[in-house]
């Protein structure tokens, strides 16, 4: 089933309620947490992650980019978090670390770097809900969409049946509506989507696009 989650490091920050509001079609709001370590960009915390929970009805999808997810993820967790993403790249423990998550009540998602390889974390896909295969380098928005990573969606795809696993595969980076199909055809179902929803003057028309050129 296609998922489509905004990204509101494309919305307006000073006006975060009424932004929250125009996604409402949306299947859940996508939150990055960036800490100017991990990736060169600071964005928001734990207070105003607590602060989108009260404003808005939608589940929240945060995206830690941050160093030392070990320490910090959990927390966001407890504050009402549907799904929590940390980075295999900056996780000490990932497998502790997700199964804290889902002792938390959230779902436990590792995301993976352009250039990170899926095949040494084969193993562990059973300890996650969802696996995000970042699609530009992450950090700021706007960017291209990175072919490059379409082969490594389609063998994490196949390890997950092959698997027989729940887990699903969402992508991060450059989806537009003529992007995502390529996504889809690949076996992505969950789809982080920033300037393509909030830069189009009806962000419910935008999401419905995507949703239609995803199912093709």
């Amino acid at each position: 089933m296609t998922q489509i989650n905004p990204s509101i490091l494309s919305a307006d920050f000073a006006n975060l309620e009424a932004e929250l509001q125009r996604i409402g079609s949306a299947d859940a709001v996508h939150v990055d947490v960036m800490d100017n370590h991990f990736v060169p960009n600071l964005t928001l915390g734990l207070p105003v992650v607590q602060r989108i929970r009260e404003v808005t009805p939608l589940p929240l999808d945060i995206h830690l980019m941050i160093e030392d997810p070990d320490r910090w993820a959990p927390q966001y967790a407890e504050a009402g978090a549907a799904s929590v993403t940390f980075h295999a790249e900056a996780a000490t423990a990932p497998v502790k670390l997700a199964r804290e998550l889902r002792d938390a009540g959230a779902r436990a998602a590792m995301a993976l770097r352009p250039a990170t390889p899926v095949e040494p974390y084969l193993d562990m896909l059973a300890e996650l809900d969802m696996l995000l295969v970042m699609t530009v380098e992450p950090g700021f928005g706007g960017q291209s969409f990175l072919d490059l990573t379409l082969p490594k969606i389609r063998r994490a795809a196949d390890a997950i049946r092959g698997g027989g696993l729940p887990l699903v595969i969402q992508v991060d980076g450059g989806i537009t509506a003529e992007t995502i199909e390529r996504a889809a055809d690949a076996g992505a179902t969950v789809f982080v989507a920033g300037s393509s929803v909030y830069g189009a003057d009806d962000a419910a028309a935008a999401i419905a696009a995507l949703r239609t050129a995803a199912s093709r």
